[in-house]
């Protein structure tokens, strides 16, 4: 995974909802961990950010999803971020569903995408409509 230019704010912590922006079939997740953090500090929550490699679970969408862990990429976060000298922000949380390796299970986005997560996975901007 490589470095961002960006300084992203963490602005999602567990047991958040997101929408789920691809055609995968999920529509509601909610925000169970992030991939690869394991705190050492005692009662301390792990928080993600956009293009943070998150643990998911299905709320609503198909039924072969719902209740079943998956990973997913955050796209858009409303916490604001910095980048260069200007603050970005976006009206919802959003994530799209990926595989092990990083590729999109979906085949298009409907919403807008955050240029950090173009730097880390490149392969879920392919399918997007827009990058901010």
């Amino acid at each position: 995974m490589f470095g961002l230019t960006a300084k992203v704010t963490k602005g999602l912590s567990p047991n958040s909802v997101l929408n789920c922006d691809d055609n995968s079939g999920a529509k509601k997740v909610v925000f169970v961990g992030v991939k690869g953090i394991r705190s050492s500090r005692a009662r301390r929550n792990p928080r993600a950010g956009v293009a943070n490699l998150i643990v998911v679970y299905v709320r609503t969408g198909k039924r072969e999803l719902i209740s079943k862990k998956h990973l997913a990429v955050i796209t858009r976060q409303k916490k604001e971020f910095r980048r260069g000298l200007e603050r970005v922000k976006f009206e919802d949380n959003a994530c799209v569903l990926v595989n092990d390796d990083g590729l999109p299970v979906g085949t298009e986005i409907k919403g807008c995408v955050a240029r950090e997560v173009a730097e880390r996975f490149p392969k879920v901007v392919t399918i997007a409509q827009a990058v901010v």
